[in-house]
């Protein structure tokens, strides 16, 4: 099989588990994989990525946004596809973005693609999970990370084209594992809203977390995803719910007040 001019492009901390489903997933149809891997790591992630051909270079965490621009810089090919070690190129868009290199690569600057969530023993197809469109293929010199912190996206500089098939994405194995990504994402928007000097108002937080739900669930039709669909659409309004109550809880006093000194 020829080889496209792709650096795979992927940033992993303590990843033993799960990174090889990524990395086969790749492996034998791109010209080079690069990973950048924390420094503090020793589970074994760098000896998988090194049986998969991959080049592993060691760096301090900086951050998603931060990270995923600096394991480009590593990249030595033309166009980059990055991924996260959670996730897999299906069959499916294997041919598409081959199909892709066809000639649209030579109009094109990005490629973008749905992104399918496995989640409590089901492909999840509907609410706010699906289609989740990612641009995750594009020419090195016209994309980089931007956006926030928490919510951070491919700027492509150029024209995309809009693939139809789906990367897969196995994000949290079990609902533990999933709820402990709550903290961490409502801290990076608690520092964002300081930094921004909102200020807290009950009622927006109320509608935006009930209309969360509203859409997930009926008008995106997660209750077609079942029960999942519905913990999907519930949970959605809480994280929405607990992100924004981080600010509330900043603003309140951290310890009771002190009892009053007893009258004589």
């Amino acid at each position: 099989m020829t080889k496209l001019p792709i650096s795979v492009c992927l940033i992993s901390g303590a990843e033993a588990p799960r990174i090889g489903r990524a990395l086969a997933s790749v492996a034998g149809w791109v010209s080079e994989i690069v990973v950048v891997l924390n420094e503090e790591v020793n589970d074994g992630t760098a000896e998988i990525i090194a049986r998969h051909g991959g080049i592993v270079h060691r760096h301090a965490w900086r951050g998603f946004r931060e990270q995923k621009n600096l394991v480009q810089e590593h990249a030595a090919q033309p166009w980059i596809l990055q991924i996260d070690a959670d996730e897999e190129v299906s069959p499916e868009l294997q041919r598409e973005i081959t199909a892709f290199f066809g000639g649209d690569h030579e109009r094109c600057a990005g490629a973008s693609f749905p992104r399918k969530v496995w989640f409590l023993g089901r492909w999840i197809k509907h609410g706010d999970w699906y289609p989740d469109r990612v641009l995750r293929l594009y020419r090195k010199d016209c994309g980089r990370w931007g956006g926030t912190a928490e919510h951070c996206a491919v700027v492509l500089n150029g024209a995309e084209k809009r693939l139809r098939s789906d990367l897969h994405h196995y994000s949290s194995p079990t609902i533990g594992d999933y709820l402990l990504k709550f903290p961490y994402y409502s801290e990076l928007y608690l520092q964002r809203q300081l930094e921004e000097g909102a200020r807290w108002s009950a009622l927006p937080v109320i509608v935006r977390s009930a209309w969360r739900f509203v859409r997930a669930y009926v008008i995106r039709k997660g209750f077609l995803d079942g029960y999942p669909g519905f913990f999907i659409a519930a949970s959605t309004a809480y994280a929405t719910l607990f992100r924004h109550t981080r600010l509330y809880e900043h603003h309140r006093p951290s310890s009771p007040p002190c009892p009053p000194r007893n009258s004589r």
